[in-house]
């Protein structure tokens, strides 16, 4: 199963003829649409600024019962205290986001370029998700290229998130989980940031066999709801099962 969707929905240059969002429809229902369109979405502004429980219960409430949300974990965790005492910004998140309920898909934990490799950190951190959510970790220094780091987030049963830009991976293609995280940044075709087929199918080829997350994140111009919708069509005659796309 691939679970295709885009990092955020609120853009405004998703508005417009032939667009996501036609030139009619009101920002504040932007997120019904998005969902009749796609099962999931990555939701990105958490990391600037934690939404309250509210918010998140608004999203639950405002999507059907199939969508998912993943949501990126704060960045006070991740850049201010650099996975240091991970225990309070971890129960601080999982109690907004519980306001999501069964919609709550992974959570994303991105660490800064500058942060180096440290496995009792990580593995505090992990510690501190109950096993029935999933997380996925995208660390983004080479130092976190190691064995052990493998065995922590294969024992904690979290993905490493996979990423692309211009078509080649620039992490590591560990299957450490019973699921995937894909993030697809920036393509080489034209215009600017789209994806080209070949880049598409070589990442279908490339994927798990088990249920993974895609999230494109070249939003510039509508190119992730194009991107992810011809990457669905890919897939769908490969025989993959794939989520619903515009």
């Amino acid at each position: 199963m691939l679970v295709i969707g885009t990092s955020g929905w609120q853009y405004k240059d998703w508005r417009g003829e032939d667009r996501l969002y036609g030139p009619a429809l009101p920002q504040r229902l932007w997120l019904e649409r998005f969902a009749e369109s796609f099962a999931t979405v990555e939701v990105n502004n958490a990391f600037y600024r934690l939404p309250e429980k509210a918010t998140f219960e608004s999203w639950r409430e405002r999507t059907p019962d199939d969508f998912r949300f993943a949501v990126k974990m704060s960045r006070y965790l991740t850049h201010v205290r650099r996975l240091h005492e991970p225990a309070e910004p971890v129960a601080r998140f999982l109690d907004r986001a519980e306001g999501l309920g069964g919609k709550l898909g992974p959570v994303l934990i991105q660490l800064p370029p500058t942060l180096r490799v440290n496995v009792a950190d990580l593995d505090e951190t992990l510690s501190r998700f109950p096993r029935g959510v999933r997380v996925a970790v995208e660390p983004r220094h080479d130092s976190w290229w190691t064995d052990e780091v493998r065995d922590v987030l294969t024992s904690h049963n979290a993905a490493l998130s996979w990423a692309d830009r211009k078509g080649r991976p620039v992490t590591p293609l560990w299957e450490t989980a019973d699921f995937g995280y894909l993030r697809l940044h920036e393509g080489r075709a034209q215009p600017w940031p789209h994806y080209g087929r070949t880049a598409l199918v070589s990442w279908i080829e490339r994927l798990p066999g088990v249920p993974t997350y895609v999230f494109f994140n070249n939003d510039p111009g509508g190119a992730a709801v194009t991107d992810a919708t011809t990457m669905a069509a890919l897939a769908r005659r490969r025989g993959w099962d794939v989520t619903r796309t515009p």
